[in-house]
């Protein structure tokens, strides 16, 4: 458990209050001991030079600084209950973070820019905590790489593995001249991607495949018990929008059930800076960003790189306002201890007045 202050404001607030109030008392304290210099006196002090006056008095002094002490103290814990202290459970706050799902399109146009991709995640995996990931690459088939999984060690492993297999890959002319051994591990990464004859990049089919990942989703249709999903979901789509082939969704029909699923679905424009203002392109754009979705293209960043990390960063930002809801109000001690303090003051304050 982790305790945090839900209204810091409330308690700056309650300070000042309480230094305005206490200035008030003083200014009007002073005041009346000005009027009362001015009226006739008696001391005491032949009275309080016996033995028992005083230690009476002292007895009272005593009694009267802890009165003062308690009374600070509750003003303190008055401040800090107005500050609505809450604890953060760790363990809710894990289970509410997100599923990612790395939707790679690994036509040969795009390869060049999935390397960069898995590049950027596998620095990002570091800095997880709690966040699933998984990985699925199609062309006019999908294969699952590794499904989803908090276990960080594997998934370095099998993005170090990814990466080095395309490491060179910038065109078809590159993969022509590999060696026999890269392009038989090139070949072993991409089987299962290219199962129908004629037919390449069909990414409707693809972003199917990547949300049936996710817990919840099934072909065909949106579970409806996705409206209350406790994890957040999301898939980062890179492909370049262009098919060939007749595919069983389109990328619209795709993104529909996606979106019926609670599953955001980001998108990277993973293709030739010439590319950026094709009609595909475009259509690609205008279907991820009317559904709330995050479209990037190389024109916004530096590299595809930032891109990722700027997705990472909205979405972590989402994750951050989903997860107040494991903070909960937690003032049952402060209470006790204030309720405590004010019964040891009224005590005082009533052997004060005898």
């Amino acid at each position: 458990m982790q305790l945090t202050w839900q209204w810091p404001w409330a308690a700056l607030a309650t300070m000042i209050a309480a230094i305005i109030i206490v200035a008030i008392i003083v200014a009007c304290a002073s005041r009346r001991t000005d009027d009362d210099n001015h009226a006739r006196t008696f001391s005491l002090d032949d009275d309080l030079n016996t033995e028992s006056a005083s230690r009476l008095f002292r007895q009272w002094r005593i009694l009267s600084r802890l009165a003062a002490v308690m009374l600070a103290i509750a003003l303190m814990l008055t401040i800090a209950l107005t500050a609505r202290p809450g604890t953060v459970d760790e363990s809710e706050e894990k289970a509410s973070s997100r599923d990612i799902v790395l939707c790679l399109d690994v036509s040969g146009s795009t390869l060049p820019y999935d390397r960069e991709v898995i590049d950027t995640y596998r620095r990002l995996v570091d800095n997880f905590k709690g966040e699933r990931i998984g990985l699925s690459i199609f062309n006019s088939t999908s294969r699952t790489v590794f499904p989803l999984t908090d276990d960080y060690d594997l998934v370095s492993k099998q993005l170090d593995k990814a990466s080095d297999i395309l490491k060179g890959v910038e065109s078809q002319d590159d993969i022509d001249k590999m060696k026999e051994s890269d392009y038989q591990a090139l070949s072993d990464w991409l089987e299962g991607t290219q199962n129908r004859k004629e037919s390449t990049s069909l990414i409707g089919d693809g972003v199917v495949s990547c949300a049936a990942m996710l817990p919840g989703f099934t072909y065909g249709n949106a579970d409806a018990t996705n409206t209350d999903r406790q994890r957040a979901a999301s898939i980062v789509l890179a492909t370049d929008n262009v098919v060939s082939g007749k595919p069983t969704y389109t990328l619209t029909e795709a993104l529909d059930l996606t979106s019926q699923a609670k599953i955001s679905v980001d998108g990277l424009f993973s293709g030739p800076k010439q590319s950026e203002s094709d009609q595909t392109t475009k259509d690609f754009k205008s279907a991820i960003e009317t559904r709330h979705g995050v479209f990037l293209t190389q024109s916004d960043g530096a590299s595809v790189s930032s891109l990722v990390k700027e997705i990472e960063s909205r979405r972590n930002h989402e994750s951050q306002t989903r997860n107040k809801a494991a903070i909960t109000d937690a003032p049952g001690w402060w209470t006790l201890a204030l309720a405590i303090v004010l019964v040891v003051w009224l005590a005082l304050t009533w052997r004060l007045r005898r």
